[in-house]
Order: structure tokens, then C-alpha cells, then sequence
């Protein structure tokens, strides 16, 4: 079956199409590389039940890599790290995207806050599937700060050109306190400081006896670059950015083109029936 030992695969733009679906084929030979002991790991800035429905739908049991690193569950649900961005630094964020007008999402464990429905919140609901709890963001906040907690992610979705503005006034203030990634030209993805998908996947290689050598890792964004460069063999989708691809080791066809599949056979198994 090869060195590899730990299969490390980003979602969105990766293991989904552009349809939002996983393919027969790729289901195919992430099934085989299962059978072959492998171990598949789906690494995600989705929260857990944006993740969990395709755990099962694909037959894997292994941990799931939630928010780009910061909250890890095991098969059971049963949380194996968790870590947030402080309320302090979440109020920051929300008044600086307030000001732009720009849609904020926050997220903690298994929820999802929005202050009401709008297109980019109906979007990514149709994405991932999921429902948001309209609630009052800043008494929300104001809670976290009280009992010294926080969200494990905050999203920004706009047009690019707020986007862009938006990333460059919150990294020139906040790149001290949290990892602010662009997920998609329209999003905003901002997670805790010290905590990445690399993070996570090391954690799993320290409890599961798993060499950096042994891991391979395929996305397709900005916050997939770390993991790439992580990893034994670090591939890119040949749908990624052109700075995502300089990073990789190397490049897979794109996401409508069953790139996970194409990888999976390059390097565990050319002849997967």
C-alpha cells in the first residue's frame, strides 16, 4: 500500500464537487484506501455537523478535524480538543465587519450564529446543509466575555473587494491574537492564534503513532497551504489558487475532475478496480 499511512483531506473544493457532492469514483477509492488501513482524516473549517453526515456517507471512523484545527471529536462525538477565540478579540472583529457591512457568522461546537437571515448566511446553508440560530451577536458576545469563553470561528462573507478590505484592517491589528485565512474570494475565515489544521493533524500523528512522513494531504484553498507543507506528500487540487499549487508537492486535477480519486491512485494504488 505505500508509506502513507494517514490520509488528510480538506471538503470544500476538495472532496466535493462543485455540486457539493462526493463523487462515486472518489468514494470508491477512499474505501479502498480504508480497507488498505489507511487511516482518512476530513480536515475542515466546518463545524462538526457540516462534517459528521460525510463521515458517514463515505464509512469512515476516524477523528474529525473541525474549524481548521480548533475543535477535534472523535467517532463518538466526544470532544478531543477545543480551543476559541477569546470574546474580547470576537467584538474586534464584529465591530470592524459591522462597519463595512459585512456578514458575520460565528460558531461554537455545534451552532451556528448569524444576527438574521441574509443572502450569504442562505448560501452557506444551502452549502453545508445546516440551519443558523438568529440570535443578538453582541449579548451574545457580551456572555462569552463574562465567563471567559468564545467561538472556535468567526466567518466574514461579502463581495471580494469589502473582503480584501475588511482581512487587510483586521490582520494589520489582530494577526497578533488569531489566524485570519480567505477561504474563497467572499469569505473571511478567522480561527484562534497556535491553532491550524497542521496542529490538529499532528495531534492525531502523536496519538495514533503516525510519522509526518507517513501523512498525505490534499486541499485546495489558503487554509489548506500549512497541511500541505505539513505533510509527507502535500497535494493541491487542480482547482486551488496558483500560490496554493507553489506550495504543494505536487497537483491533482480539479474537484469536478475526481482529483481526490486521481491522487489516491497515483499514490497508494494505480490499478484500483
Amino acid at each position: 500500500m505505500g508509506k502513507y499511512k494517514m490520509l488528510c483531506l480538506d471538503i470544500d473544493g476538495t472532496l466535493l464537487n462543485s455540486k457539493h457532492k462526493i463523487t462515486e469514483e472518489t468514494k470508491k477509492t477512499i474505501n479502498f484506501a480504508t480497507h488498505e488501513s489507511v487511516n482518512v482524516v476530513l480536515v475542515s473549517a466546518r463545524m462538526p455537523k457540516g462534517i459528521l453526515y460525510l463521515q458517514e456517507e463515505l464509512g469512515i471512523e476516524e477523528p474529525i478535524i473541525c474549524y481548521s484545527g480548533s475543535l477535534i471529536r472523535d467517532k463518538d462525538a466526544n470532544t478531543i480538543l477545543n480551543k476559541y477565540i477569546p470574546a474580547h478579540t470576537t467584538k474586534l472583529v464584529y465591530d470592524s465587519a459591522e462597519k463595512m457591512n459585512i456578514h458575520i457568522s460565528l460558531y461554537k461546537n455545534d451552532e451556528w450564529y448569524i444576527e438574521s437571515e441574509d443572502y450569504w448566511s442562505k448560501q452557506e446553508s444551502e452549502i453545508t446543509g445546516i440551519t443558523p440560530k438568529i440570535t443578538n451577536l453582541k449579548k451574545t458576545i457580551d456572555k462569552w466575555e463574562e465567563s471567559n469563553d468564545g467561538p472556535n470561528k468567526i466567518l466574514c462573507m461579502s463581495e471580494m473587494d469589502k473582503i480584501n478590505g475588511l482581512n487587510k484592517d483586521i490582520s494589520s491589528r489582530l494577526s497578533e491574537y488569531i489566524n485570519i485565512y480567505p477561504s474563497k474570494p467572499t469569505y473571511l475565515e478567522i480561527m484562534p492564534k497556535s491553532f491550524s489544521k497542521t496542529t490538529a493533524i499532528e495531534y492525531l500523528c502523536l496519538k495514533l503513532n503516525i510519522l509526518q512522513s507517513e501523512v498525505m494531504a490534499i486541499g485546495d484553498n489558503y487554509n489548506d497551504i500549512d497541511m500541505i507543507q505539513y505533510a509527507g506528500v502535500g497535494i493541491a487540487m487542480g482547482n486551488a489558487p496558483e500560490k496554493v499549487k507553489k506550495y504543494a508537492d505536487d497537483v491533482t486535477l480539479t474537484n469536478d475532475e475526481n482529483g481526490v480519486a486521481a491522487a489516491i491512485k497515483k499514490y497508494f494504488c494505480k490499478e484500483i478496480m
